[in-house]
């Protein structure tokens, strides 16, 4: 939306904003807030989902079949369920809110029991040693022992 007002202040400078620049500008200020919004992630006991610019995908944690980790420029976290429901989101959302993560790591554990859990559980236990030691770093560092 910045950008947008930006651009629509800077025709207006120039004497050159219209009626059609300025719904063109503010058309393309919106579309950028949509498409790089970030998706907002919500847990719950058994669940996770997260909701994008369109929809709501959940999966049920206590139901994890598979866990996998995609790398490149973007990493990603992959959560599949037995009822073939899918969240694919960004690990570094784990890493800044621990009660989520408590969430995830609850649910996996349940699933994990049940023997459903089949793929990723390195996968967990690599993002839970980051996550804890993180935090252990965190702790440290506001009681000024690090």
């Amino acid at each position: 939306m910045a950008l947008g007002g930006l651009l629509t202040l800077v025709d207006l400078l120039r004497g050159e904003l219209d009626a059609v620049r300025a719904c063109c500008w503010a058309a393309l200020g919106t579309a950028l807030v949509a498409v790089l919004r970030p998706p907002r992630v919500t847990a719950g006991d058994g669940w996770l989902a997260s909701r994008g610019l369109l929809r709501e995908r959940r999966v049920r944690t206590d139901l994890l079949t598979r866990v996998r980790q995609l790398d490149g420029m973007a990493p990603r976290l992959v959560l599949q369920d037995v009822g073939g429901g899918r969240v694919e989101l960004d690990p570094r959302v784990l890493w800044t809110n621990p009660l989520l993560w408590h969430q995830v790591e609850r649910g996996a554990r349940r699933a994990s029991e049940r023997g459903l859990l089949r793929e990723g559980a390195p996968v967990l236990a690599a993002l839970a040693s980051r996550i804890d030691g993180e935090g252990a770093r965190g702790v440290l560092r506001a009681s000024g022992l690090e």
